[in-house]
């Protein structure tokens, strides 16, 4: 089976076939960088780049584009609060940003675009929209005019009274037509700000992902990702920018779009208030873990997030890390199973993949010849390299936490051990007592249960 993934502008899964072999392009919404990233802004990274490593496999060649966003009224707003440059806080997020995303062990794009970094271009392609009659400057902002471009609306197939409603545009006496969206708008006292034909002033939001992706990948690309809340409008209008600014050639042939995070109820967003900011939780707990929880559910639908969640990934990762200390007198390289592989050619059904790494490691618990361990533990790990997961040392994975943190790891382990001696596992009974002793842990056997104390 090839890769098929489901196309946000159709509506359907598609078989993917990228324009070049040889170069595969992908262009993800990144990060507005003005305060730590909340966990639902890292679902699109880390899945999106579980698919960049499937791209690679499958083609070679990827170009990644993740752009940072660093010209924005929150950053305006933050840096006012504090008396300093936008570029004092747009740096410190953004490197808080990568060092986040990279304990999520999310891979660093290939190309990773920031907004003040093309401010030429973005300049020289809103003058372009202006040249073919899609754009127009009015009281020192230049606007796109939404009626000049037919397809407007072929995303989110709104129709335009929904559209306006759900863009909560600004009415201005300036605007032709009320959802005409600014491009470029006009920076006045302490406000960043780049000299322009129409005056000094800054971007417009929409713009800066159409031209950052044309800079960088062309004027058509393979594919555009992000989160489903910015499919209308920030999409849409990159669609109408960019098809007008290349004369009605495609601008992105495949739209994936990961679903939202809910926690207590309601979507996680900075404006409700329910957020958990992964610049703390990857303090609070195991990364890995954290990233187990992203990929649980299919990457289309809503994941809902809770600390239940992420214990119940703890576990299922202490069971897994638990079989590959077993295996540790085996070697064995990395094979990611064809089975993994034909589940993430399925619209990157990673709970497939995670039920698999779970067959897989029952298998291994049960092999008995060299062959048959060496052959588990090389698809464990592989099955495992697919997702981005138990790719540490067994030891690493049972030696972190705080000491809350541990008694709960050491408690599975000790139910584990309880389940194995039901199951006449002796074995791997035997095993856990013996890891438990390395640790210190001494246990005893009552009437009661199992009473476990340091030693």
């Amino acid at each position: 089976m090839s890769l098929h993934l489901f196309n946000s502008l159709t509506r359907r899964v598609e078989p993917f076939a990228p324009l070049d072999p040889a170069r595969v392009t992908m262009y993800v919404c990144g990060p507005t960088v003005y305060n730590y990233v909340h966990i639902g802004n890292a679902r699109g990274p880390v899945v999106f780049g579980v698919l960049a490593d499937v791209l690679r496999r499958r083609y070679g060649g990827l170009a990644y584009a993740r752009n940072i966003t660093d010209i924005d009224d929150k950053i305006n707003n933050a840096a006012g609060e504090q008396g300093v440059p936008i570029s004092v806080i747009t740096d410190k997020f953004a490197a808080a940003y990568r060092e986040d995303m990279g304990a999520l062990g999310v891979r660093a794009p290939d190309l990773e675009p920031t907004a003040t970094g093309h401010v030429a271009q973005i300049i020289d392609m809103i003058q372009r929209l202006i040249d073919h009659g899609h754009a127009y400057a009015a009281e020192g902002h230049v606007l796109f005019a939404v009626a000049s471009f037919e397809g407007y609306g072929k995303l989110s197939r709104r129709d335009t009274e929904e559209m306006l409603a759900g863009a909560r545009v600004e009415v201005a006496p300036y605007k032709r037509d009320p959802g005409d969206f600014v491009l470029w708008k006009p920076s006045t006292g302490d406000l960043p700000g780049w000299n322009s034909p129409w005056g000094y002033g800054r971007p417009g939001w929409h713009i800066e992902c159409s031209a950052m992706a044309e800079a960088h990948l062309g004027d058509t690309i393979d594919i555009h990702a992000g989160g489903v809340d910015l499919q209308f409008p920030h999409h849409e209008n990159e669609i109408a920018q960019s098809e007008c600014a290349h004369g009605g050639k495609p601008f992105a042939r495949w739209w994936l779009h990961n679903g939202m995070l809910n926690f207590g109820g309601a979507k996680m967003a900075k404006s409700v208030g329910n957020i958990q900011r992964v610049h703390d939780l990857v303090r609070e707990h195991p990364p890995e873990a954290l990233r187990y929880s992203l990929l649980s559910a299919h990457y289309r639908q809503p994941l809902e997030w809770s600390d239940g969640l992420i214990e119940q990934s703890i576990r299922t990762l202490d069971r897994l890390y638990g079989t590959l200390r077993d295996l540790a007198d085996v070697e064995a390289d990395a094979r990611i199973p064809a089975s993994v592989e034909a589940a993430l050619d399925d619209d990157l059904n990673t709970p497939s993949v995670l039920a698999e790494i779970a067959r897989i490691a029952g298998e291994a618990r049960k092999a008995e010849s060299a062959g048959d361990r060496e052959s588990r533990k090389s698809e464990l790990l592989g099955a495992g390299l697919a997702l981005g997961l138990l790719q540490q040392d067994p030891a690493a994975w049972f030696a972190r936490g705080t000491s809350g943190d541990d008694d709960a790891r050491i408690q599975v382990l000790i139910d584990e051990r309880s389940a194995a001696k039901k199951a006449r596992d002796f074995a791997r009974a035997d095993a856990i007592r013996d890891q438990l002793a390395g640790e210190g842990i001494v246990l005893e056997d009552t009437a009661q249960g199992v009473r476990w104390k340091r030693g």
